[in-house]
């Protein structure tokens, strides 16, 4: 369970539960706790596009080549009954994560579209 906020007017608070799992995977280095927390807050928001996203693979890979595009990510979604892979290839591991994220929002939500037409 992971706990986003507290109610400072009282005793009691009201985590909200994060149902998607995200595993970080770093291709020979280490990540920063900063740049998890990154992924986990945007991995996050593509519940509201579609609340039925089981788990996400992130990896993350340093391209060895003279390019400045060279921060590799791979986002692999798990929905029921399919999986969403997306690659992009950035300067920085946050805009590719980013722009990932993005195409994973209009991936989901032409699912969900496809999901109620079929309702």
């Amino acid at each position: 369970m992971r706990i986003l906020g507290t109610n400072s007017s009282s005793e009691m608070f009201n985590p909200k539960i994060s149902i998607m799992k995200v595993d970080v995977h770093a291709v020979n280095f280490t990540v920063d706790r900063k740049l998890v927390d990154f992924i986990q807050e945007r991995m996050d928001k593509l519940e509201k596009y579609y609340d039925r996203v089981v788990s996400a693979d992130v990896f993350l890979k340093v391209e060895r080549t003279s390019d400045k595009e060279n921060k590799a990510v791979e986002i692999k979604i798990n929905v029921p009954g399919d999986d969403f892979l997306v690659k992009k290839q950035c300067k920085t591991f946050e805009e590719a994560i980013e722009l990932s994220a993005e195409s994973l929002e209009r991936v989901l939500v032409k699912r969900k579209e496809k999901i109620r037409a079929h309702i």
